[in-house]
Parts: structure tokens; sequence; C-alpha cells
């Protein structure tokens, strides 16, 4: 899939264009939309996620620290100056992303926000670290505010919650979101593959509501090809 990385990197059309062609086999080695860093609780240096992502040959990826964009910041400069660097090399295309707790159906939920603007006003409550309260913390209004930001809104790892996902996906179409996690490691393979019963199920579901389906290894440790 070609990736125009001329494009900013809040480029909304083309994160959805991505989305709308992601399968079981596009992670880990060619997209991954859920990684965490130092900045939150994660064990991957920024510099260390990119060197990663560059020799793995990812062509996209995003950052989801939870309740913060530090570790975006400090891996977009670290991309721009390798580019400096290495002119005419290709280099996988960084957008923003964050993952940020939200009240959905009286169950603790995680959305992922994704190509908004790293400045964004209304995202400004969700990106100081810590967890929100207050109407805030509920999910139609953090689903909002990245809207509002600009970018993609999708609900993290569906079939971990205390509520089934037939109940919380169908609730969170309901409220806008965007897309579910489909292709997710549930019981952290290696080497890493989507769990498909559950991937099965989330993917029935998604196409009854009309939502992306996207990839993640939700990495913590020190790899990108794994969970933990």
């Amino acid at each position: 899939m070609a990736v125009n990385i001329a494009r900013t990197a809040t480029s909304k059309e083309l994160l959805s264009d991505v989305f709308a062609r992601l399968h079981s086999r596009s992670c880990p080695t060619e997209f991954n939309f859920h990684m965490h860093t130092v900045y939150s609780d994660g064990r991957l240096q920024p510099s260390v996620l990119m060197e990663q992502a560059l020799a793995i040959g990812l062509k996209g990826l995003a950052i989801t620290d939870h309740h913060t964009i530090d570790g975006y910041e400090v891996a977009r400069q670290w991309l721009d100056d390798w580019k400096w660097s290495h002119p005419g090399e290709d280099v996988p295309y960084l957008w923003t992303g964050v993952e940020i707790n939200a009240n959905l159906l009286d169950v603790e939920v995680h959305i992922l926000g994704y190509a908004f603007a790293y400045n964004a006003p209304s995202l400004k409550p969700y990106l100081q670290r810590r967890i929100v309260t207050g109407s805030d913390y509920e999910a139609k209004n953090v689903i909002a505010a990245i809207h509002q930001g600009g970018g993609l809104a999708v609900l993290a790892h569906p079939a971990r919650y205390r509520k089934p996902l037939h109940e919380l996906i169908p609730a969170a179409a309901a409220l806008g979101i965007d897309g579910v996690e489909a292709f997710y490691a549930y019981n952290n393979p290696n080497p890493w593959k989507p769990s498909v019963i559950e991937t099965e199920q989330v993917q029935k579901l998604a196409f009854e509501y009309g939502l992306y389906t996207t990839c993640g290894t939700d990495t913590h440790g020190n790899s990108l090809l794994q969970r933990i």
C-alpha cells in the first residue's frame, strides 16, 4: 500500500484510507496503531521505538501513550532528524495518537484517538498525564473531543472489558465512534497474531455498524512485535 508521507501528520483522510484497507496480516510488520513508550506505561524510549519501526519496515504507525503525546513529540523530532540525514530514503508515516480512559455503559473502556491536531484545544484536558473526571470522562465527550480536534476515535481491545463486546460496540457506534480495534492478540502469542474468535466477532459487528477495523500490538515491552 502506498502512503504519501508528504501530507501532514494530522491527515484524517490519509488515515481513513489506511484503516479501510487493513486486514489480519497488516500488523505488526506493515502498520501498527497501538504502542506505548516510557512517557506512559511502556518500556521503549521514543527513539528506540522509531529505530525498531524503521528496522521492521513499517509503513505507518501511531504512538498511543495514555493521556499524553509527549512520546509522540519526541519521536516526531527524531524522525524529522533522521529524514534530514537520510534524504530520499523511505520512512514510516507517524500519526498523532493517544489512549484515553472513558466511561461507556458504566464500564471503563479505552478510546484511541488518531490523526488529531496535537495542539487541539478540545483535547487539552485529555493530555495532562491523568484520567479525567466528571463529564469529560464520558465516552461521548471523549469521542467528540477527538472529532473536534480533527481526528478519528477507535474503541481499543473491545473484548477486554467487564461488559461483552456485543453491548459495547453498538453503544460506541451510537456515540459516533469511527472504528474498533479488531486485530488484537489477547493472549500475547509469540509470534504476534490476532486472536481468531475475538477478531471474527469484532469484524462482524464492525461491518454491521459501518466501523473501521484497526490493528495494533499494544506494545508495553521492549519490542514492537509483541505486547509485553
